[in-house]
């Protein structure tokens, strides 16, 4: 798998695909905090990032426990919660002109 830059959100039919879970058990999952919530991404539209899902999936795939998935999506979680790193502003990626 390719991996890029950004992080993509996977709308629920791919992330059905890739985790192999019903619409119905993905939801199950989330409410027993074995899989993380969807981000919204409109009125009506959510989507899960990409990473949180390859990382659950790898999780899954070496055996963890229930208590380790949950363990796993509270981490997820607070990184989503986490400030993001401030940007350079513009004035101070200029060069100094003399």
């Amino acid at each position: 798998m390719d991996t890029i830059a950004i992080d993509a959100l996977l709308r629920l039919p791919e992330v059905c695909r890739l985790t192999g879970r019903s619409k119905w058990m993905l939801y199950a999952d989330i409410r027993a905090r074995v899989f993380t919530r969807p981000v919204p991404l409109g009125r009506r539209a959510v989507g899960w990032p990409a990473s949180e899902v390859a990382a659950l999936n790898q999780a899954r795939i070496a055996g963890a426990g229930v208590l380790d998935l949950q363990t796993l999506v509270d981490a997820l979680h607070a990184k989503r919660a986490a400030p993001a790193p401030p940007k350079p502003s513009p004035a101070a990626a200029r060069p100094s002109a003399r």
